[in-house]
């Protein structure tokens, strides 16, 4: 499920007017502007002292990028030296603003623009801010890490790879004018005033179940597969109906209960997680086993996996595999996730 967030630049809607409209980020300019645009370091902390996160794009004209590397090199220094200055912590990104209708031809000074970001800050933390031409482009470059796409210029394109989305402009909050966003990832480049997101204690929660039967051929290892979303606030479960529970990198416990039948009594049958790598399905790295002995018709079991780590670009799946002659079936279950970032 998306996280709904704002942007906005010289208006300020108070914290309590965003909390009142279930505001949980808000994206916030930095620039050489004197006049009141640029979020300040009172500013980071009032925000951050209400439980929201904060994002930071470098913005100083809008076609700024068409400057390249140089520009890049020179945007990136001043920006982090102000983000620093409002307590962003070491290591979050800083999106750069490509605010017009970019053209293909305009794409290698873009691109330019962003290996100059990353030469001051490595790549890992450069983002940027466009429509979905100029998004994709750079995407598919391998120039930006993040990505926060505007509707405008996109004709109702979404590049799935982008971790934020503006999705509507113009809009007002107590009397100040701002924009609307949403986050499609838990990280999304956000932070408060010394802490980043890993540095949040709470664990965040996946709960998935199905109830519809699943063939399980004797001797092979079976995807489980989950029909049904109880709880997913950070869209971890990203194919609903399908087997991944959770998206890495982090820190995770699983908890699995399923029933089995069809299964003669005595047979061995066993369960594992599998952490597949998201470009290439068959490329996956395999969890402790528990083994576990049919009792009959029906056999109820449950996996635990107290603490792991999945990595980056690595997505969490249940297996079972069952030792009979015959095909059995998983007829229900559930999958309950706390991970940590």
């Amino acid at each position: 499920m998306a996280v709904f967030g704002v942007d906005y630049s010289w208006g300020r809607p108070g914290v309590a007017a965003l909390k009142r409209a279930g505001v949980k980020f808000a994206c916030r300019y930095l620039s050489h502007d004197t006049s009141g645009k640029n979020l300040t370091r009172a500013e980071a902390e009032e925000l951050s002292d209400a439980g929201i996160w904060v994002v930071v794009v470098w913005q100083n004209s809008k076609t700024g990028p068409l400057g390249g590397r140089a520009a890049g090199e020179a945007d990136a220094r001043d920006a982090a030296r102000q983000a620093e200055s409002c307590g962003m912590p070491d290591g979050r990104p800083i999106y750069f603003a490509a605010d017009w209708d970019a053209s293909a031809s305009q794409q290698a000074a873009i691109n330019a623009y962003l290996d100059g970001a990353a030469s001051v800050l490595g790549r890992r933390r450069v983002g940027l801010y466009a429509g979905y031409g100029p998004m994709k482009r750079a995407f598919d470059a391998g120039k930006t890490t993040y990505g926060w796409q505007t509707y405008a210029w996109s004709g109702g394109r979404w590049d799935s790879r982008a971790q934020l989305q503006q999705y509507l402009n113009e809009q007002t909050i107590n009397g100040a004018a701002v924009d609307y966003d949403r986050a499609m990832a838990d990280d999304y480049g956000q932070w408060r005033v010394g802490v980043s997101p890993e540095g949040d204690d709470m664990p965040d929660y996946v709960s998935v179940g199905t109830t519809t039967e699943q063939r399980l051929a004797p001797g092979v290892w079976t995807d489980v597969n989950w029909e049904t979303e109880y709880s997913d606030q950070h869209h971890q479960h990203w194919n609903q109906g399908g087997s991944s529970v959770l998206t890495g990198s982090a820190r995770y416990s699983l908890t699995v209960g399923a029933t089995v039948t069809g299964v003669p009594a005595g047979t061995l049958v066993q369960a594992r997680v599998v952490e597949v790598n998201m470009d290439d399905t068959g490329n996956f790295e395999v969890g402790p086993i528990q083994d576990f002995v049919s009792v009959g018709d029906s056999t109820n079991l449950v996996y635990g996996l107290a603490a792991d780590t999945v990595r980056a670009n690595h997505r969490v799946r249940f297996q079972l595999v069952q030792h009979g002659t015959a095909d059995a079936a998983v007829t229900s279950g559930s999958a309950k996730v706390f991970f940590w970032r």
